[in-house]
């Protein structure tokens, strides 16, 4: 099912959505944009440096000029054939030379500047050394929604990466459970994932018994046995995008208890994603998925935020959690996955990416989230 690989992103596109950031970072008061390597710089320029190293790599936006990428010379080859070199100049330094003085020349000496959040704290010190009258917020705090707002190509792909994580699950539904260590069912989904056209396996939570009422387990040696609840969250990159879903499976049948629990669950995603509109407050999807939790009994046992966002990365704004008023717009892509977790006893998450359509919310992922009863 790894399918035909999408269409390659443009220089156009990557001109374009370094001129949106640009025009963005100036819409909010800053002087431009230092984006060092990591997601932001490949969505913006398609470019991956062959290694992060203590050498300076920063690409340089600002309203009304050239994009400009800051990269060792022996890193410039390599710049020079990503997909957005042609929409970008490059300036290259040499071993013995000074990078921040280079970069400093690029840069308004009394500006304010967004730095993307991985930025190395040793590289952001150097420039504030040579420009001391600098200052530097995160790209998270001043441009959350830089990422958010996918276009009809990126949507694409992340149904893609969902309809593979759906794949993946309909395999593993028919392996056997009982008997088991948790890391070995582990181990089946991250194979399972790069089957299905998964270049990168971020996690692959299988959280079962007891565990399941830790949101983040780590699968471990832990022997699945008959009478468990097992919570699968699984997911990570394919063909540069996201994919994560939560689906919980209960090996053999489950008590009234267990039923009634997963039942709650699914009554609270189902709320959330009809919560999704354009125009909704991030807000209003915890309210609503929280509100069906709380209503059963069970509200104190929801011990997280409802969604977070997804796109080149498996976690990113906007964030669906109650105090987040940000309106919910035509393409951004984020998860909806309330849970249950009963300390000692077991849990319960079921979650799906939804993307924002003009009149509404379109899931990215289509399995059954009843109940499966797994061996």
């Amino acid at each position: 099912m790894t399918g035909t690989a999408p269409a390659s992103f443009t220089a156009d596109d990557y001109k374009a959505r370094m001129e949106r950031a640009a025009r963005q970072a100036a819409d909010a008061g800053l002087a431009g944009l230092l984006v060092a390597p990591g997601p932001d710089m490949v969505w913006l320029t398609g470019y991956t440096p062959p290694a992060v190293t203590e050498r300076l790599t920063l690409l340089v936006l600002a309203a009304g000029r050239e994009p400009v990428l800051v990269v060792p010379t022996l890193e410039a080859p390599d710049a020079e054939r990503a997909a957005g070199a042609s929409a970008l100049a490059l300036r290259d330094w040499t071993d013995g030379k000074d990078p921040y003085a280079a970069t400093a020349a690029l840069l308004d000496a009394e500006g304010r500047f967004g730095v993307s959040d991985n930025a190395w704290a040793l590289h952001l010190l150097g420039l504030q050394q040579v420009l001391p009258r600098t200052a530097y917020v995160s790209l998270t705090e001043a441009l959350p929604m830089l990422r958010a707002v996918k276009d009809p190509a990126e949507l694409d792909r992340l149904a893609a990466a969902g309809a593979a994580a759906d794949a993946t699950f309909e395999e593993i539904r028919n392996v056997a459970f009982a008997g088991r260590l948790e890391s070995e069912v582990a181990a089946d989904l991250a194979a399972l994932l790069r089957r299905f056209g998964h270049s990168q396996v971020d996690f692959t939570i299988v959280a079962s018994g007891p565990n399941g009422a830790n949101p983040h387990h780590e699968a471990g040696n832990r022997r699945i046995g008959r009478g468990d609840m097992v919570v699968l969250d699984f997911g990570g990159l394919k063909d540069g995008y996201g994919s994560d879903t939560s689906r919980t499976v209960h090996v053999g049948e489950p008590t009234e208890e267990e039923r009634r629990v997963h039942d709650v669950v699914r009554a609270a995603q189902e709320a959330g994603f009809r919560a999704v509109r354009p125009g909704a407050a991030c807000q209003d999807v915890d309210r609503a998925a929280r509100a069906v939790i709380a209503d059963a009994g069970y509200g104190e046992y929801f011990i997280h935020r409802t969604g977070h966002g997804i796109g080149v990365t498996t976690h990113e704004p906007p964030y669906m959690i109650e105090g987040e008023e940000q309106p919910l717009v035509p393409g951004m892509c984020f998860s909806v996955e309330p849970g249950v977790y009963l300390p000692g006893r077991f849990g319960v998450r079921i979650e799906d990416i939804v993307t924002v359509t003009e009149d509404g919310g379109r899931r990215l992922n289509d399995t059954t989230r009843e109940m499966v009863i797994v061996d």
